[in-house]
């Protein structure tokens, strides 16, 4: 399944790549494509992991996620 977050407090280059580190730690998360122009990140989302989950890594990385 595609998902969609908007993000907040992403400001750089080293804040796209912790936010898709954060993302891909998750089991069941792939095909992470964050862009700092559109403070969005996209992803595949499959079992075991939830959308919940993902808001929980970007979250635990220090960026806040806008629904």
């Amino acid at each position: 399944m595609n998902e969609k977050l908007n993000i907040k407090g992403m400001g750089c280059g080293g804040c796209v790549t912790s936010v898709r580190n954060a993302l891909m730690g998750v089991a069941g998360i792939s095909n992470v494509d964050v862009s700092l122009e559109r403070k969005q990140a996209r992803f595949e989302l499959a079992a075991p992991a939830t959308r919940d989950d993902a808001v929980k890594a970007v979250e635990e990385a220090g960026y806040e996620v806008i629904e």
